[in-house]
């Protein structure tokens, strides 16, 4: 769980977004990152034991993003996120691989697991994967437990087909995706939830075979 102060904290960036206010409530914001330092380290040993790759002395600091955004190229010049973004990654940031993420913003908190815009060459990969063993992802995304707790995202998605590939290719479906992305929608009062860890438990048990057929398609 994160403390309410946390979730406070960030929709008032949200509604304050200029750096004199952020720089008024500095000491709120260094408050809320030690929140969410304490809220990964819980996480860690739990999605450790999940996927063996990922490590179980990661480091939590290293987890949490950045508050500040990158506006160098972005018509919208507001200097900081409306998010609290967390990235579990095995081989660490700014690295593009299959992984998972935990987005915490009020009212729009997610867990998501796979591989989000993957570059040319691993979206080919992955689509040859999906095309040689298509039945096999087909019963993963559908499997009536994933499905419980999971949505595969479609925002990702091409209107036409991908080249090299038939309109009528059994997985056609799977094969426009762009982003391979599983994704659990997260309410406000499941965050403030003592068993919000144990809660994301079964998530990630089931993000995990997703995010190794990924991994596979890449090997």
């Amino acid at each position: 769980m994160i403390q309410s102060t946390t979730l406070e904290f960030i929709r008032q960036v949200a509604q304050n977004n200029h750096r004199e206010w952020f720089m008024a409530h500095k000491d709120e914001y260094e408050t809320a990152k030690q929140d969410l330092h304490g809220l990964i380290s819980k996480i860690i040993p739990v999605l450790s034991r999940i996927d063996p790759r990922y490590p179980a002395d990661a480091d939590p600091k290293k987890c949490l993003m950045r508050i500040y955004r990158d506006i160098r190229f972005s018509k919208d010049k507001t200097p900081y996120k409306t998010n609290y973004g967390i990235s579990f990654s095995v081989a660490g940031k700014g690295v593009n691989e299959p992984g998972y993420f935990l987005q915490i913003e009020p009212g729009k908190s997610f867990l998501a697991g796979g591989y989000w815009m993957p570059e040319a060459a691993h979206l080919k990969l992955i689509r040859q994967e999906i095309d040689y063993n298509g039945t096999d992802f087909r019963q993963l995304v559908e499997n009536k437990n994933f499905k419980k707790y999971i949505e595969l995202s479609r925002e990702d998605s091409l209107k036409t087909m991908p080249k090299g590939y038939d309109v009528n290719h059994p997985e056609i479906e799977y094969l426009k995706l762009k982003s391979f992305i599983g994704v659990h929608d997260i309410d406000d009062k499941t965050l403030l939830d003592p068993k919000f860890v144990d809660k994301l438990e079964k998530v990630f048990e089931n993000l995990y075979p997703l995010v190794v057929f990924l991994r596979n398609a890449l090997a």
